[in-house]
């Protein structure tokens, strides 16, 4: 063999060392190492929203990881759904969600819609209104997140404060 045929020889024999240990690692991790496993005790979350929008889907990967099944919906009016929801003024977000005869307005923390299906108030749902940095979904690399609060309400008026997250966490 000459030099060079030896170099290529070389050089393939190692590419396919390393493909092959690429194809043991992807063996080696968990089918679906992105989103938690569903929860089957936990309902359905149907979501409105629009096609564009990244938060959106960053929040409904918080849901799925935290163990909802989440069917998404790409709308061009979310003013039929905000209406549905039986929002009031000021309580309006990015997306509107639906779970269990309850609405979900914004970025509601997956262990707030938990808490909802557990406790099972008699409220219209519960809203995150605009889209404060930080609340689930809303997370920005190195900054700070935003003081905001889930507000329960009932046919478009507030009832109260549901959870109060406070700034920094």
């Amino acid at each position: 063999m000459t030099r060079t045929q030896n170099i290529l020889l070389a050089l393939l024999g190692g590419a396919g060392a390393l493909g092959l240990a690429g194809v043991l690692f992807a063996v080696s991790l968990p089918a679906d190492t992105a989103a938690a496993k569903p929860d089957p005790d936990l309902p359905l979350v149907t979501v409105y929203k629009n096609a564009t929008c990244g938060c959106c889907k960053d929040w409904i990967k918080h849901m799925q990881d935290n163990g909802f099944r989440v069917e998404a919906h790409d709308v061009g009016n979310l003013l039929p759904y905000k209406e549905q929801a039986r929002l009031g003024a000021g309580m309006g977000s990015c997306h509107t969600a639906f779970v269990d005869g309850y609405a979900l307005e914004g970025h509601v923390p997956a262990q707030d819609v938990k808490r909802l299906l557990t406790e099972k108030p008699a409220i219209s749902g519960l809203a995150v209104p605009r889209m404060p940095i930080g609340s689930p979904g809303m997370e920005v690399p190195g900054q700070a997140a935003d003081a905001y609060q889930v507000i329960s309400y009932k046919d478009g008026r507030e009832t109260g404060v549901f959870s109060d997250y406070p700034a920094g966490q």
